[in-house]
């Protein structure tokens, strides 16, 4: 008897450090089970966050309450990614009237700074830090038209847990304190940084106890006086007169003049499925797009992650890409042949052009006619389900941190393009081409699943292989994430620059030699990378059973739990 227990401890690993291939169940690659719950769901980047959403929801608010909660909660937390200098986007599954909802909360470029301005400057790009590529920060007024249409508690109710947090601290997570220890060298040459993140002039690390009372009182400006006491008061006063003093071009008009969109979702059937993105400015389309390509292949019989899926997936990946460079940009201020981009006959078109044994090198964009980062997700007892994403861009930002507001401000304007007849070309209050995007998929009619996958262009990638890992390869919610990722880099970009070499194809941990020496073969450019592959939240609404499955992210803090 003894002899068989100790036989059966050395093959589950006890004696020996266990890994995330030693499950019980489930793939070979699944570091956890689904958290299962009935009356509420929540899935952020930060456990804490997850508990505030989670303490929200067991007062009584509904999933849009503790999803701002949430996001507040994580603007402190996880600053290294996301704030209220930033944007945000938000798909919103309304139990009430069975639809869903999109919230495009994207700031605009200031009205005084022009295209002849870096013309003058003799300049070909914009900028990643400082005064010009800083856009109207839209996180707060997404907030409060959420709120607005769909909130129940009040606004300073959902502000408290953030603001205690801010005035009595908190202690850094090992991955935010590796992130901020790399923030500050790069940063705090800058004015305000050190005096925010940096108490006692020291890079904050893993365990110490943060506190943020600046942030604390620009959050309770905005409990007090919603979306005017951000972008009208004392909070947008300091903001454009330090952006001026900085010479920057920020006002306080561009921030008075701020608005939120309400706007339709999109979507495309995938193998039964109604995969939802939002509508550009942002770049949820390619999603559509390369869905809709892979669709024409039988995925499932290539096999997950074998040579012939993920040569597939890169070149889709390619082709959706030169028209997400060409065509994706703000729509009032361009035309978008949005219909002709996500319809299947056009995928069919453009799957033609897919070698099944030869990389390419180049495409080009369609013939149309022309017309760090967070993902939380939230679901609550009466049915509603939130997917939002929030971001500064470039993990904190500009590097422009206005005087006792405990924030950066977001520098988004660095993804125009300097090129005049570009869809995307810079002008005055304009939206800049956006990288983060919320999703959400339906099944005849119903909601389905709410996720997203953080990371620039790793987004509509990573957004496409969760689909397919749960609808191809039947993975759950968990495996699904937990997957080793595909990441191709190099295609055409918004900002002007060309795929002309293939770009180079990387790989997670976890796939089979073989599979890399096949496709070296046949021309990609195969790499290793570290941290880029995305971060994913997700929440499984099973209609059945009448319960919600809760995923997150382990190459993050992220942590799912409900009640």
């Amino acid at each position: 008897m003894h002899k068989l227990l100790l036989t059966i401890l050395l093959c589950v690993g006890v004696g020996s450090q266990l890994t995330a291939q030693d499950r019980i169940t489930g793939k070979t690659f699944a570091t956890r089970s689904e958290v299962i719950a009935q009356n509420g769901m929540a899935a952020t980047s930060h456990p804490l966050a997850t508990q505030v959403a989670l303490d929200i929801l067991k007062k009584g608010g509904n999933a849009i309450d503790a999803a701002i909660a949430a996001n507040a909660t994580l603007g402190l937390m996880e600053s290294t990614g996301c704030g209220v200098g930033g944007d945000i986007f938000v798909m919103i599954w309304d139990a009430k009237t069975q639809k869903l909802y999109g919230l495009n909360g994207s700031g605009r470029s200031p009205y005084n700074l022009t295209l002849g301005y870096f013309k003058e400057k003799k300049m070909t790009s914009i900028p990643a830090l400082g005064v010009l590529p800083v856009s109207v920060p839209g996180c707060v007024d997404g907030w409060v038209e959420m709120h607005k249409k769909f909130g129940t508690l009040p606004l300073p109710t959902l502000l408290q847990p953030a603001i205690d947090y801010a005035e009595k601290g908190f202690p850094v997570t090992e991955l935010i304190g590796y992130y901020l220890e790399r923030s500050s060298a790069a940063f705090q040459k800058y004015p305000n940084f050190a005096d925010t993140y940096m108490p006692n002039g020291k890079a904050l690390k893993k365990g110490d106890i943060f506190k943020n009372p600046y942030l604390a009182n620009t959050y309770r400006l905005i409990a007090k006086n919603g979306r005017d006491g951000f972008y009208k008061g004392e909070v947008a006063q300091t903001i454009a007169k330090f952006m001026q003093e900085q010479g920057g071009f920020l006002s306080e008009k561009d921030l008075a003049d701020h608005q939120s969109e309400w706007v339709e979702p999109i979507s495309t059937n995938y193998r039964g499925y109604d995969v939802w993105e939002l509508p550009p400015n942002g770049q949820g389309t390619a999603v559509l797009q390369m869905l809709n390509i892979l669709e024409l292949y039988d995925i499932k019989k290539m096999g997950f992650n074998s040579f012939e899926y993920v040569h597939t997936f890169t070149e889709a990946k390619k082709l959706a890409f030169e028209d997400r460079a060409k065509f994706y940009a703000d729509p009032s201020f361009a035309k978008i042949p949005l219909q002709q981009l996500i319809s299947k006959e056009y995928a069919k078109e453009r799957k033609q052009l897919i070698s099944p044994n030869k990389a390419a090198k180049t495409y080009d964009a369609g013939k149309l006619e022309q017309g760090n980062t967070i993902y939380m997700t939230v679901a609550d007892q009466f049915g509603n389900m939130v997917s939002l994403i929030q971001s500064n861009y470039r993990g904190m930002g500009s590097g422009m941190v206005p005087p006792k507001l405990g924030f950066m401000l977001q520098d988004r304007g660095e993804m125009f393009t300097l090129e005049e007849e570009h869809a995307n070309v810079y002008a005055p209050h304009k939206r800049p081409f956006h990288t983060i995007i919320p999703a959400f998929i339906t099944k005849n009619g119903k909601p389905w699943v709410s996720f997203g996958v953080m990371g620039g262009a790793m987004q509509p990638q990573g957004h496409t292989q969760i689909v397919v890992n749960l609808i191809d390869f039947g993975m759950n919610l968990q495996e699904a994430g937990d997957a080793p990722r595909i990441q191709h880099e190099g295609s055409s970009e918004p900002t002007g620059e060309k795929m002309t070499d293939g770009g180079i194809l990387y790989l997670e941990s976890g796939f089979d030699y073989e599979v890399i020496r096949e496709l070296s073969k046949i021309g990609h450019k195969v790499g290793y990378n570290i941290g880029g592959y995305g971060g994913y939240q997700a929440i499984l609404y099973d209609a059945e059973k009448k319960c919600y499955y809760g995923a997150s992210e382990s190459r993050k803090d992220g942590n799912a739990a409900g009640y």
